[in-house]
């Protein structure tokens, strides 16, 4: 078996709590399965999964498009709860990207196997599209992940790196946990779920990055097998619901860098999200079944930035760039260097009581712990 399990927590991390990770034949026969919640059973012990736009019909036996939902006899199971093949103490929140919550924080960053998605540009796709039967696995409860996070000093909890919605049921119950226990949950997300699940969820969430990779339904469809309107929606609810939102949109030259698009997109959010949401034009590498691209070239990205403030948008990041100042905040107003990054790290951050202090210009975002 290919060994793609990855951990990045001090060594101590196996101490006493975890010992070894875990591979399928354990996967059934060691640890309970946890039933899916949001799903229907129909006829013939067939059931018809819920939790996002795709509605997938499955038979006994078999799974849905994610390869994480599968029925046995009529009955819906996740088969990726506390199956962890990611788990890191060290992420800044920057690298979420999260640049208006809480920056120079660290997060316990986790992951299980699998996505909803089929982007052909994924980064991390040797984790997100396989399956939980497919790779490596720390099994940890919710309980223990939060008490391994609070006893390493970690306030934040981020649900990323690969769907955290195909493993909703378990970042729901950490979420619970982790609020309970005073600790702050993020997300970064393909923002491909369905309202029902989303409104339970934001509940317990603090802030997260929905990742809107291009603002026409042929782009979503080509490159992701996906569309457009469920991303559109979640984003809304998510502001509506007062969780801190950002946006992460990565431009891929010659795919979805057109200008007039890009403005249409940058309008949209102004209008529906409002000015002040963070947007982030990621810079696009050869990746997975896109190996054929050149990456994107700087000046594309600040193009886009370009439009994106003369739509009205206040705060336009390039990522993925290094050294790139527009990976700084910068006033709204007196146009001040309010935060400096360099890479994921801060250098300077002179917002004071979430106020630029020099004007006094609210600066959106969640400041202080």
């Amino acid at each position: 078996m290919k060994h793609l399990f990855r951990i990045t927590i001090p060594v101590i991390f196996f101490t006493g709590l975890i010992v070894s990770c875990f591979t399928l034949p354990q996967l059934l026969a060691d640890f309970p399965l946890h039933e899916a919640s949001y799903y229907q059973k129909l006829q013939d012990a067939v059931v018809q999964c819920q939790l996002c736009p795709r509605l997938c019909v499955i038979l006994p036996g078999k799974r849905g498009y994610c390869g994480v939902r599968q029925n046995q006899n009529g009955t819906l199971y996740t088969l990726s709860y506390a199956r962890l093949v990611s788990i890191t103490s060290e992420d800044p929140v920057e690298k979420k990207p999260l640049f208006h919550f809480l920056p120079g924080n660290k997060t316990f960053s986790i992951a299980t196997a699998g996505c909803n998605l089929r982007c052909k540009f994924c980064q991390n796709w040797e984790i997100s599209q396989a399956c939980p039967d497919e790779i490596n696995f720390v099994y940890l409860e919710p309980k223990e992940l939060i008490a391994k996070a609070k006893s390493l000093d970690r306030t934040i909890i981020a649900y990323t790196y690969t769907e955290p919605v195909i493993f909703y049921e378990y970042m729901l119950d950490c979420a619970k946990t982790a609020r309970h226990e005073g600790l702050r949950n993020v997300m970064h997300s393909n923002g491909y779920i369905n309202e029902a699940p989303l409104r339970e969820l934001v509940k317990y969430l603090d802030a997260a990055n929905i990742d809107l990779k291009g603002f026409t339904n042929d782009f979503y469809a080509t490159m992701s097998d996906a569309t457009l309107a469920p991303v559109l929606r979640t984003l809304q609810i998510i502001k509506d619901s007062g969780v801190h939102l950002e946006i992460t949109n990565l431009l891929i030259a010659g795919y979805n860098d057109d200008e007039g698009t890009i403005r249409t997109m940058c309008q949209w959010i102004y209008k529906n999200l409002g000015p002040e949401v963070p947007l982030h034009f990621s810079r696009a590498f050869p990746l997975y079944k896109l190996t054929g691209i050149n990456p994107t070239p700087v000046e594309e990205l600040e193009r886009a930035r370009d439009i994106a403030r003369a739509c009205g948008l206040q705060y336009v990041y390039i990522g993925n760039v290094a050294g790139n100042s527009f990976e700084n905040t910068y006033c709204p107003r007196c146009k001040k260097l309010l935060i400096e990054r360099k890479g994921y790290y801060i250098s300077q951050n002179v917002v004071t009581h979430g106020k630029c202090p020099y004007c006094s210009y609210n600066i959106d975002g969640r400041w202080e712990s």
